[in-house]
């Protein structure tokens, strides 16, 4: 093996934070913010309402709970400039775009928060697929690799 191993890639620390990371992670951790509520309250009328099935409001909030901590995490990484961050985050997005869709597509209440979802995953995604974000996280490209090496 030889001693010239792929660099590991740190974060661009030069400078403030740019105001687009920022953003992205402040989405990331009201999304996991409002999953954390939507379990908490399914968590509380399962146990003090009167549920059509008290165990699926149980299991349903407890779900939302564990589901919330993976955008929790991302918007604590991106906070961070940690790299590993923008996976997690990307995929938070990406699941919250169906789910804006079929609220979309529901009827009453459903149809704004839908509207609302879709515009911040659709506003997440941008943000964290711009140029100046990838570049804070050290996140390099394909055909980058010699990049670092120079």
């Amino acid at each position: 093996m030889s001693s010239e191993q792929t660099p590991v890639t740190s974060p661009d620390d030069t400078g403030a934070r740019p105001r687009r990371l920022t953003y992205a992670a402040v989405l990331a951790a009201l999304e996991g913010l409002a999953l954390v509520v939507g379990g908490v309250w399914l968590l509380v009328l399962g146990l003090a309402g009167e549920p059509d099935d008290r165990q699926q409001s149980v299991t349903g909030g407890v779900t939302l709970i564990v589901l919330a901590l993976l955008p929790l995490l991302a918007a604590r990484g991106l906070f961070a400039r940690r790299g590993w961050s923008r996976g997690p985050a990307v995929i938070t997005q990406l699941m919250a775009l169906p789910v804006a869709y079929n609220m979309l597509m529901s009827d009453g209440v459903a149809i704004p928060a839908g509207i609302v979802l879709a515009v911040v995953a659709v506003t997440a995604l941008v943000l964290l697929i711009n140029a100046e974000t990838t570049r804070a996280l050290g996140i390099r490209g394909p055909g980058n690799a010699g990049d670092a090496a120079k």
